[in-house]
């Protein structure tokens, strides 16, 4: 592995594990064991560092917000897609446990988390969207509204929620959480299969 991809993947490791105000590129040059001018050389402080790991979540996240519109998908493959999205989550997750705090500081990253929030409650509207065409989600348009927003904020802050409470952080939950607040607006038929697979993940 390259020095530059080894620091991307050791800051990202420090950054999740301590929060990135608490990770300084002396710490990340050390765990590396090279100088901080090799650091320097590659990444002129933490703000390069934490642009290009924001940009590679973006990357990895793109064919998630960019389904094919004409794919057929089964009901397990909406929940399969919610997965991948906190799995992704969770790999950036120091980008989300101080939010406010680190967009504040880096009006670019604040400009690209916008974007990046508005591609996925596109996509979340557009896939609710789907589901009521097929008949599956019964909803008006305001109500599909605030299901985009609770959504967003269930994926965004609810794996470090469970870390102020003292657990780990597990994706599994997440992903129950937000089937649990969708079940609610499921037809009949579609509400028992997502309510039964929720209570698997939960119980995996």
């Amino acid at each position: 592995m390259k020095t530059r991809e080894r620091i991307l993947h050791t800051a990202l490791q420090l950054f999740n594990q301590q929060g990135e105000p608490n990770v300084s590129t002396l710490e990340i040059a050390n765990e590396l064991e090279i100088s901080p001018g090799n650091l320097y050389y590659h990444f002129h402080g933490k703000e390069p560092l934490v642009l290009e790991l924001f940009e590679r979540f973006q990357a990895e996240m793109a064919p998630l917000l960019d389904p094919p519109a004409d794919a057929q998908l089964d009901v397990e493959d909406y929940w399969l897609f919610l997965h991948l999205i906190v799995e992704r989550l969770a790999q950036y997750r120091f980008l989300f446990q101080d939010l406010s705090n680190l967009a504040g500081r880096l009006p670019k990253l604040a400009r690209g988390i916008r974007h990046w929030l508005n591609a996925l409650k596109r996509t979340l509207a557009a896939l609710l969207a789907r589901l009521m065409a097929e008949g599956q989600l019964v909803s008006d348009t305001r109500a599909l509204g605030q299901l985009v927003e609770q959504i967003t904020l269930t994926l965004l802050f609810s794996l470090d929620y469970q870390r102020i409470l003292g657990s780990d952080g597990e994706s599994r939950l997440v992903v129950y959480q937000v089937m649990m607040l969708v079940a609610p607006h499921l037809a009949a038929p579609s509400r028992f299969a997502a309510e039964q697979l929720a209570q698997r993940y939960l119980d995996a």
